[in-house]
């Protein structure tokens, strides 16, 4: 996240913040609990005391310690995903603050200054007065929420930058979804990125008006009667795309979608593999020292076996996947394709004088272009991917049509491999599927919605670094 502020207390801020990965608290001694004296001490307004990020806010005081230093901080939190080797747990919120400014009373004990409202989680934050530990007065301002499209019109298949900020952390405030039509798309996380989402939905439908709603939904779906719910003040957002007669704007290849980069790689050890990572079938090349020279060697090739439906039915196993005649300098080069396989971390070993050389190789998902490109409504055609993964966060995708969620698949029991048999529906024209990653089961109760179209994984998915996939269909008259 990025806080802006005033020219005066920019850099005092940048120089804290940079520390933040472990809270940036030791000079604030936050996020323990502050001591007041007896109680606060002075009086505290912001003005406004709301508004989205990027707005200016006043701060006054006034009560205080005459000619005195104070710290001007903001308390938020920093959210996390719990992930449990192959298990997912839910999510978690810790305390933070982040000074925003130091501040100097008068002679009176008054003291006034400004800041810009930080992009962070929505809804209520405390603004506090403190020195160290010494919390003094704080008063509340909400961070509203916002929501924006770009572009706003456009031929079908336009990717349409969705633009969330101020998604809240607390319950009520936290589950997010996006509906196209009145049509359920998926729902939009910002755990780990402090309450934003970014992320494209392809336009869809005929030319003319479409209408795009982001609705709060603790429970899986969008909850309707706001007015009437505990916290009835919740936003409910509504925007307009126009769809355009021109020429549609097509998906990329899939071998043009694949994943260039995987965050959270294994780090490289004895076994030194290239590339680290890699889609089923492409070829990889792993080499190791230290062997006895003209002695022919087995590559071991780890993988998860087992049955998902169970909830914990699944365990290792090893087999040879390439074989390789250590040279004069006791080097090895073993060259192979990937397996068809589940995606994920996959464990390589070389045994040598009864000790054993470790690595490892990265499976990604990988697309195949549909079998059936066109055809009239009722057409059968396939999705069909390979290298999809086993964990829980890694082990389905969700089918979206035309911004419609219609369901989902797994990869397990079929060891990766994904075939989804899908029909063609709607007008003459182009259709547009796409998969999104999403959470397969978890002990998490609420909010209840980790099951459904994940449209903000690219930052914020639990657990693995996965794509999405996007093809299209064209509709022909009979």
């Amino acid at each position: 996240m990025i806080y802006g502020l005033g020219a005066a207390s920019r850099g005092i801020f940048c120089a804290l913040f940079i520390l933040v990965p472990s809270i940036a608290s030791a000079q604030l001694s936050l996020p323990a609990p502050l001591a007041a004296p007896k109680g606060f001490v002075g009086r505290m307004t912001v003005s406004p005391d709301h508004g989205p990020a990027g707005s200016p806010v006043q701060v006054t005081a006034e009560g205080l310690p005459a000619d005195t230093d104070f710290q001007l901080v903001w308390r938020t939190v920093r959210g996390s995903w719990k992930i449990k080797g192959a298990e997912y747990h839910g999510r978690e919120y810790e305390p933070a603050a982040f000074e925003i400014a130091t501040v100097r009373t008068d002679g009176s004990g008054n003291v006034a200054a400004s800041f810009t409202v930080p992009e962070d989680y929505g809804f209520l934050h405390d603004v506090v007065l403190q020195q160290g530990e010494r919390l003094f007065i704080q008063a509340g301002f909400a961070v509203d929420m916002s929501v924006r499209l770009s572009p706003e019109t456009g031929p079908p298949g336009t990717p349409i930058t969705v633009e969330v900020k101020g998604i809240g952390w607390r319950p009520l405030e936290n589950s997010w979804t996006l509906l196209y039509d009145n049509h359920f798309t998926g729902w939009i996380s910002a755990v780990t990125t402090a309450g934003s989402a970014i992320f494209t939905i392809p336009a869809s439908g005929r030319p003319g008006d479409h209408v795009i709603q982001v609705l709060h939904g603790e429970f899986t779906f969008p909850y309707r009667n706001m007015q009437q719910s505990p916290e009835a003040d919740r936003p409910r957002f509504a925007l307009h795309f126009t769809v355009t007669p021109d020429p549609p704007v097509l998906p990329a290849p899939e071998k043009a979608q694949a994943q260039q980069s995987v965050r959270g790689l294994p780090e490289q050890r004895a076994l030194q593999v290239a590339p680290p990572f890699a889609g089923v079938g492409e070829a990889v090349a792993v080499s190791v020292a230290g062997l006895t020279p003209g002695k022919r060697y087995p590559l071991g090739w780890t993988s998860v076996i087992g049955n998902r439906v169970g909830g914990h039915g699944w365990n290792e196993g090893s087999r040879p996947v390439a074989e390789a005649v250590a040279d004069a300098s006791g080097r090895a080069q073993f060259n192979f394709a990937v397996p068809d396989d589940l995606g994920g971390a996959h464990a390589l070993s070389v045994e040598s004088g009864g000790e054993k050389q470790t690595g490892s190789l990265w499976i990604k998902p990988t697309a195949f272009p549909l079998d059936i490109q066109r055809g009239p409504a009722g057409t059968s055609f396939t999705v069909h991917l390979n290298g999809v993964g086993w964990t829980e966060t890694a082990n389905i995708y969700t089918v979206v049509y035309d911004n419609s969620y219609i369901g989902y698949a797994c990869a397990f029991n079929s060891h990766g491999d994904v075939t989804i048999p899908l029909i063609a529906t709607g007008d003459p024209g182009w259709h547009f599927i796409d998969l999104y990653p999403a959470i397969y089961r978890g002990e998490e109760q609420r909010p209840r919605n980790f099951l459904i179209p994940q449209l903000s994984y690219a930052a914020d998915h639990p657990g693995e670094d996965l794509p999405a996939f996007h093809f299209a269909f064209e509709v022909t008259e009979e």
